[in-house]
């Protein structure tokens, strides 16, 4: 039983098939179509697709135009990629803290991120929020920061699509710029490789069609000219590189599958609630397990089964976690802070982050996807008691 995996069925099967069959494998219809039902299904104007959830992330800061001096704040417990992407952009990252049961960064770690920024000179650009393991963010104090300072706001997603939050549904962008989701096999929807970008702002979505195919344009009407002074300038086979791009265009087969998924999202939330209260009741009688339960106001879809053990009473998590696979199941640790990691202490990262290296030192996560059995949960918990004794 591992951590996390991928559902499959004839359904998504059959809309590969019908993909490969069809006259586009690469860019085609079946591009726009996921676009648009993945925009309407998070409530946001505009989706943009792109290869990856890294690559999402990359283009979001790239249309900010960041610079040397600019600044973004970042919380540490995260995948490594919500930091890189900044620095993949020429500016520079301060890490935030975050609470040490939930993962997620605070008003009061985000402010004490800003005030070191401003301590230092450099200019406070945006941040990027993390709904961490499926659980939003309450952004009122980070977004109202954000629009009094001209920062933006990036909401990495890549954990959360089908939550809900203090600002409604994650990735219709009510607080922020734009919302990042991943669609890796482990997520809640996959199309096997894959991410988006969703975002009310059209302008800020034709850059990032833009940017994610060459920066190159196809459409007359938004041509700047090439400079010939006749019919080379606008003939049919005319196109024109308007940014420095790249190629992150997610695949026709790619969106169709995500097209199925989509239709599967409810089965997919349903599924994952039902599994996480089982286990919320099996930990009511195992003391050493310890699982903030979400607040009224939220809706969480989870991700992650990101639970905290106390190690140090007992076995270290090393040891834990091979006698659990001897069991048959499989877990993971999410995540080392980043502002650890070897490269981001040579970036000046080095700071005191005692909540996120709090979490770090007791979190585990225990298997959470949709074609788990009911009587998985148990089955874990069990094995988990007989583990740590």
């Amino acid at each position: 039983m591992p951590y996390g995996r991928q559902s499959i069925d004839d359904s998504d099967i059959a809309a590969v098939v019908e993909a490969l069959r069809s006259d586009y494998l690469t860019t085609g219809p079946m591009v726009e179509r996921f676009e648009r039902e993945l925009a309407a299904t998070v409530g946001a104007k505009e989706a943009v697709v792109v290869s990856n959830g890294t690559a999402a992330l990359h283009l979001a800061v790239l249309t900010q135009n960041l610079g040397p001096n600019d600044v973004v704040i970042v919380p540490s417990i995260t995948f490594a990629a919500s930091a890189n992407c900044v620095a993949y952009c020429g500016a520079q990252v301060v890490f935030a803290d975050v609470d040490p049961l939930t993962g997620l960064i605070t008003d009061e770690s985000f402010d004490a991120a800003l005030s070191l920024i401003d301590n230092l000179g450099y200019r406070f650009a945006g941040a990027i929020s993390v709904h961490y393991a499926g659980r939003p963010v309450d952004l009122s104090h980070i977004a109202a920061t954000c629009q009094a300072r001209g920062a933006f706001l990036i909401e990495d997603a890549c954990h959360a699509l089908g939550t809900s939050g203090a600002q409604g549904s994650v990735g219709s962008c009510a607080a922020s710029d734009m919302a990042v989701f991943s669609f890796h096999p482990v997520k809640t929807l996959t199309t096997g490789e894959g991410g988006a970008i969703t975002t009310n702002d059209p302008d800020l979505a034709r850059k990032l069609r833009l940017l994610r195919s060459h920066g190159i344009e196809r459409d007359p009407a938004q041509f700047e000219g090439l400079g010939y002074g006749d019919s080379d300038d606008t003939g049919p086979w005319v196109y024109e590189m308007q940014a420095l791009g790249f190629n992150y265009r997610l695949p026709d087969l790619n969106c169709a599958l995500g097209v199925a998924q989509l239709k599967r999202l409810p089965q997919f939330i349903e599924r994952r609630k039902a599994l996480v209260a089982a286990y919320e009741a099996l930990f009511k009688t195992n003391l050493s397990v310890s699982w903030p339960s979400p607040d009224a106001v939220t809706d969480p879809v989870f991700h992650l089964m990101a639970v905290a053990i106390d190690f140090t009473a007992g076995k270290p998590r090393a040891q834990v976690m091979t006698e659990l696979k001897s069991h048959g199941i499989g877990t993971q640790v999410h995540y080392i802070p980043v502002h650890r990691q070897p490269w981001w202490q040579t970036q000046r990262a080095a700071r005191d982050l005692p909540g996120a290296d709090a979490f770090y030192r007791s979190t585990l996560s225990l298997p959470l996807y949709p074609d788990m059995t009911d009587a998985d949960p148990a089955r874990v918990v069990e094995a988990l008691k007989a583990v740590l004794g």
